[in-house]
């Protein structure tokens, strides 16, 4: 992701106001959302490799627009692009991974597999986010250019894979089941549904403070080229974490890993809201500490209640939860940031994640009990 620490810049830089900003991704949130469920369901269907192979030519395409055309409408397109082609991604690819361990009995491990997945990744964007940085700082249009040819990778990348077995197929396809197993995931199985609700919110927490701590480091008057370089060492804290991660959440335990993770992530937004200098740089290394561990124990406690023949569709509920969250905190951020200030609008969306995670983290600790019982 050579153009996230500078996208914001970027707008900027074009004229656009900061809500624009923030409607932009929230475009792309509803596009994602609008096809989320419908994707992991084909992913369960016809396969996950195939949805992955179409996810990654969307993914090309939006960048190419965004490379090659300018302005709100044009950027727009890209958004509803990106954010169907992702759809098509998530959910797909942790399911795959997770069936392909089953098929060799050894699901026990997806946590640690899923934190090396993760922490290649954020590995990967942590050399992005210095090189993006510095390609922004010859043109802002530059790391577009070079990001089109990466998401371009993932093509023949997702051709490559090897479909995994799945247990059983669903037998009676279509949108009817669709909303079967929406039913059986939000209101019949409790467990699941406590699972989904908080994991999506820790993780439309940590979305949001991907897309927002540029904002706040341009205003400190970061270059573009040292916010490249602050992505660059968040990415590595998240990537070093992750591999860890198994690790942390069994010395812990699972009720000392969710508290620990929560505080960290909700009180971060708080935190950097009251620091108005570079010591919110200790706040953002410590959140992304956090996120670190969340992100694969999250997803390893939603894998382990769900069976294969939907478990792309279950976990695109959960990406589906995470950016309607985003969809509505995105623009409301953006709102306040324009009508308040940047620091006030950090405490604000901080306090507003407290709320919402308060009111879902006790039932979720209960369902862990009732799972380890």
């Amino acid at each position: 992701m050579l153009t996230m620490p500078i996208l914001f810049i970027f707008y900027s830089d074009l004229g656009l106001s900061e809500l624009e900003m923030f409607q932009l991704k929230a475009f792309y949130s509803i596009s994602i959302v609008i096809f989320e469920i419908p994707s992991g369901y084909v992913a369960d269907v016809i396969g996950r490799k195939k949805t992955l192979i179409f996810g990654s030519v969307l993914g090309t395409a939006g960048f190419a627009i965004y490379s090659f055309f300018s302005g709100y409408w044009a950027f727009m397109a890209a958004e509803i692009i990106l954010g169907l082609g992702q759809s098509f991604i998530s959910g797909a690819d942790s399911a795959m991974l997770y069936d392909s361990l089953k098929a060799d009995n050894r699901q026990s491990e997806y946590v640690k597999f899923e934190g090396r997945n993760f922490s290649v990744g954020n590995f990967s964007e942590a050399i992005a986010g210095f090189l993006g940085g510095a390609l922004a700082e010859i043109s802002l249009r530059l790391p577009f250019y070079f990001q089109t040819g990466i998401a371009f990778i993932a093509v023949p990348a997702a051709i490559m894979l090897i479909e995994p077995p799945i247990g059983r197929k669903r037998k009676n396809t279509g949108f009817v089941d669709i909303l079967k197993i929406v039913h059986y995931a939000i209101f019949k199985n409790s467990s699941l549904r406590w699972n989904l609700l908080y994991s999506s919110i820790i993780g439309s927490a940590t979305l949001t403070m991907a897309w927002i701590y540029p904002l706040y480091l341009k205003n400190l008057d970061f270059s573009e080229i040292q916010v490249g370089t602050t992505s660059t060492f968040l990415n590595l804290i998240v990537g070093m974490t992750t591999l860890f991660a198994y690790r942390i959440e069994r010395r812990l335990r699972p009720k000392s890993t969710v508290w620990f993770t929560t505080l960290l992530i909700t009180g971060g937004f708080v935190a950097v809201g009251f620091i108005h200098s570079a010591m919110a740089l200790a706040v953002l290394a410590m959140f992304y500490f956090a996120r670190g561990i969340a992100t694969p124990v999250l997803k390893d406690y939603i894998n382990r209640i769900t069976t294969s023949d939907m478990r792309a569709t279950v976990l695109s509920i959960r990406s589906l939860i995470i950016r309607t969250l985003f969809a509505v905190i995105g623009p409301l951020f953006g709102y306040m940031t324009d009508r308040l200030s940047l620091n006030q609008a950090f405490i604000i969306i901080g306090l507003v994640f407290m709320v919402v995670t308060g009111s879902s983290i006790f039932l979720f600790l209960r369902s862990l009990e009732k799972q380890q019982e």
